[in-house]
């Protein structure tokens, strides 16, 4: 597994009020449920990131109040006017 390191003010913990290991989860996931949102990576792949399986990306993504599912509408317009 690849490990980046990022380096964060002491006090970083007490501001968000977590813990090293609840930081690193939500980092994960906001990380993942950007690249996701951009189409740069599928759900499958953003769960693993997340450390998730997909139920619980998607769970997560509907509480951040984002999109589960993306549509491209020019796509969708082309698949319905092919029928």
């Amino acid at each position: 597994m690849t490990h980046i390191c990022l380096e964060l003010p002491e006090t970083v913990y007490s501001v968000l009020h977590c813990s090293p290991h609840e930081l690193d989860q939500e980092l994960r996931l906001a990380a993942s449920a950007h690249w996701y949102q951009q189409g740069r990576i599928s759900q499958e792949w953003a769960a693993k990131i997340a450390g998730m399986d997909r139920t619980d990306f998607l769970l997560a993504l509907s509480r951040m109040g984002k999109d589960s599912f993306i549509v491209n509408f020019d796509d969708l317009d082309n698949e319905l006017t092919r029928g």
